[in-house]
């Protein structure tokens, strides 16, 4: 590791920064995972369009469809991808099996990655007390020595309090938050504990919003960093650079410039399928996108030709 566990939330600070996206996972026609394909991917993400770092086997990259090995091959792809380079790795240990979790976060330490990030549990029966996952994030911090970031979203069932946010980021190796809350909570944590983890979320459309009035250095993380960007389109990029040398206003009008893009991707994408659309958008763009795994659904023959007339008259510089 680059730090010692009581260092990880000042190292996190200097080098926890910038635009970190979230990997989606290439699959070939058969379902296995193309790893060609996902090399290809990292090189230009880190090379082209110069992403600070990579949030790598999360829900979008489809985990809860990937072996433990293949979970564990993703990981040592992206570290291998970017060594030597400015980019970072964050590997998402996330399960419902705690053993999975710890086996997952020990083998990121052993290989390289910066940070782990572990979603918050996925509970039963009125069981998602504070107690509780208080306890589920204090133990996986003990047993690791490796930067942690928090991971909270309906999805699991619950949404997290920012004051139980707040009480596990005084955990000495609890360093980020992912916070996929509305602002008036993560803002409202943001204030309790900006001094101790650092809060995001992963709406693209608010990050310029959060960096001006919440002062945040970290966006973790999503798809558009690369889907609505390209080699010689990388509003994101220039808009955030605005953001953090001080110029407001020209970053908000390089920000609102790619509405028609995210318009464009927005309303391409079918209900139920955003990681089919993603990759195929990816594919239109020259990435290697590939097909999505079961229980999930392909695009059909028609929501391909929508998501293709969408890209070409969106505006982005492909």
């Amino acid at each position: 590791m680059k730090y010692q566990k009581q260092d990880a939330k000042a190292y996190s600070r200097q080098h926890f920064r910038g635009i970190w996206a979230a990997t989606l996972t290439p699959f070939h026609d058969d379902f296995s995972f193309d790893e060609a394909g996902f090399r290809a991917n990292l090189k230009h993400w880190t090379h082209d369009l110069k992403l600070s770092g990579f949030f790598v086997g999360g829900k979008q990259a489809e985990f809860f469809s990937m072996s433990i090995a293949e979970r564990k091959r993703l990981m040592e792809i992206a570290v291998e991808e970017t060594a030597g380079t400015p980019a970072g790795v964050i590997t998402s240990c996330s399960d419902t099996n705690l053993d999975v979790v710890l086996d997952l976060a020990k083998h990121s330490q052993n290989i390289g990655a910066d940070y782990i990030v572990v979603h918050s549990p996925v509970l039963h029966f009125g069981a998602h007390t504070d107690e509780t996952v208080y306890e589920y994030y204090r133990y996986i911090a003990e047993q690791t020595e490796i930067g942690i970031a928090l991971w909270n979203h309906p999805d699991c069932g619950y949404v997290m309090s920012p004051e139980l946010c707040a009480r596990i980021a005084e955990l000495p190796n609890i360093v980020a938050i992912k916070y996929s809350v509305d602002r008036a909570l993560y803002a409202e944590l943001t204030e309790l504990a900006g001094d101790k983890i650092l809060v995001s979320t992963a709406s693209e459309e608010e990050w310029l919003d959060n960096i001006i009035d919440l002062n945040w250095q970290l966006y973790l993380c999503s798809v558009p960093p690369y889907l609505l960007q390209s080699k010689n389109d990388q509003r994101i990029n220039e808009y955030t650079a605005l953001a953090f040398a001080g110029k407001h206003v020209e970053a908000r009008v390089v920000r609102d410039s790619l509405n028609a893009v995210r318009d464009a991707f927005k309303h391409s994408k079918p209900k139920g399928k955003p990681q089919a659309h993603a990759k195929y958008w990816q594919t239109l763009l020259g990435q290697t996108g590939g097909i999505v795994r079961r229980p999930l659904l392909q695009l059909t023959a028609e929501e391909k030709r929508a998501t293709a007339d969408a890209f070409a008259s969106c505006g982005l510089k492909a």
